[in-house]
């Protein structure tokens, strides 16, 4: 018999028996429904957690350190972060780019307020990076500094007026407003030193305030967290020229000095940021960092381990699902045999008038795959609509109100592994009951009744 010939006595003797193949059906429907959402939500977690990791900060940025710069110990000078060790971890495998981050404690004050800020210089390609919500990124021209303020930077100012323990401590956010003037102290020693000069000391004159321009502004509220909301940012170049400019021979602050208590004519960094080309070379990157003796640290550690926890609670979903799979497998092994009861006598005369064995086998096999595929295609479908449910009712809570969060995810590859999961389940269900119609006795079948 030909292929056709197969798929029309497949499907014919189904539709004889409607009530029992849909209820067959339905019981494959149940476990690929059950199969496809349990996975998919698992899915959405991974997707979630990745999601999580990828707005805080940069999945292939690894951080460089090196904080002793303890110059009393031998060949301290050659542990040190310099603008040509910084460039050399460009020629490790797989590093697409390396550059310093200077970062200083600076006083910012604003009317009544004021505050301890970090202030970070990157170069100006590494701004690219940070997310913008509003205005733009340093030009990187003239010689002043121009700042990006992060979105939870407003947090860190206070009244210094308040002596009340209660209104110290308020978590009230300070009214500061970066479109406004804000002045900004390099020489913090020095700003309080002519503040309250030492007993039996002159009173010295305050360094000077600079009032420097906001370029633009991290995106996000007080209250969204991410790689840059706590610090400012400006262009490396001009911020080292700000600091030589202020402080001259004497020491930066931050900075070590040498053997002889003078100043480094270089600067030396204590943090530089290597970015890889893919997630998947993280960690062969971080290694060879750390087998030059620098401390790497990347947010790949977390992520594997997150994934690993996903990655559990996605199994023991799939597991739950499959159960309901398996006992739906029962129903069409059962659903078959009932059927070779029945055709006994059929079976008989088709063997009698020469039909291949195979055939017969091939025709109950393809009744079980065609029973999987029904109910897989079906389940399937109203698996994507309990997706959508979950996402339209579940996923907006858990959104902070300008994403919708993706709770359930139904990719292409599960859509395609459920439809043939359901079919090779129904095949594999019905092997037997086809064999035993294969080996079931000619003359026995046309005399049973």
């Amino acid at each position: 018999m030909t292929l056709r010939d197969l798929l029309g006595i497949s499907l014919g003797n189904l539709l004889r028996r409607r009530l029992r193949t849909f209820l067959t059906v339905l019981g494959v429907f149940i476990g690929t429904t059950s199969i496809v959402v349990m996975m998919s939500l698992g899915i959405g977690l991974n997707q979630f957690i990745m999601d999580q990791f990828s707005s805080e900060t940069s999945l292939t940025t690894i951080t460089v350190s090196n904080y002793d710069m303890d110059t009393s110990k031998k060949d301290a000078e050659k542990s040190f972060l310099t603008d040509s060790v910084v460039d050399g971890f460009t020629s490790i495998p797989h590093v697409t780019d390396a550059y310093p981050a200077l970062s200083c404690s600076v006083l910012m004050k604003q009317g009544l307020y004021e505050g301890y800020i970090s202030l970070v210089g990157i170069p100006i390609r590494a701004m690219r990076a940070i997310p913008l919500g509003e205005g733009k990124l340093p030009s990187g021209k003239g010689t002043g500094l121009e700042l990006v303020v992060g979105n939870m930077v407003p947090l860190n100012f206070y009244n210094p007026k308040n002596t009340h323990q209660e209104d110290y401590w308020s978590t009230d956010t300070a009214p500061v407003d970066f479109h406004e003037p804000v002045f900004t102290i390099f020489d913090t020693d020095a700003y309080y030193a002519a503040q309250n000069p030492a007993e039996g000391t002159e009173r010295t004159s305050p360094p000077k305030k600079y009032l420097l321009p906001v370029s633009g502004f991290v995106k996000g509220t007080i209250s969204d967290y991410n790689a840059y909301s706590y610090n400012v940012y400006c262009d490396l170049e001009k911020l080292e020229q700000q600091l030589r400019q202020i402080y001259g021979k004497r020491q930066i602050p931050g900075q070590p000095v040498n053997r002889k208590g003078k100043p480094y004519r270089y600067f030396i960094y204590s943090e530089c940021r290597v970015e890889v080309d893919d997630m998947d070379h993280v960690e062969e990157v971080q290694k060879a960092l750390q087998d030059l003796g620098y401390q790497a640290d990347s947010p790949m550690a977390w992520v594997k381990q997150s994934q690993k926890t996903s990655q559990m609670i996605q199994a023991v979903l799939g597991g739950i699902g499959a159960v309901s799979l398996l006992v739906a497998a029962i129903g069409i092994t059962n659903t078959m045999m009932m059927s070779i009861y029945e055709r006994t006598k059929e079976i008989g005369i088709m063997k009698v008038l020469g039909c291949d064995l195979r055939d017969i086998r091939r025709m109950f096999l393809m009744e079980a795959g065609m029973i999987g595929l029904m109910g897989g295609a079906a389940g399937l479908v109203f698996s994507w609509g309990v997706s959508a449910v979950l996402n339209r009712l579940l996923g907006t809570s858990l959104g902070d109100g300008t994403m919708t969060v993706r709770l359930s995810i139904i990719p292409l590859w599960l859509a395609g592994a459920a439809l043939a999961f359901a079919a090779l389940i129904g095949m594999a269900a019905g092997y037997f009951p086809a064999r035993r119609a294969m080996m079931l006795s000619p003359l026995a079948a046309i005399r049973n009744e």
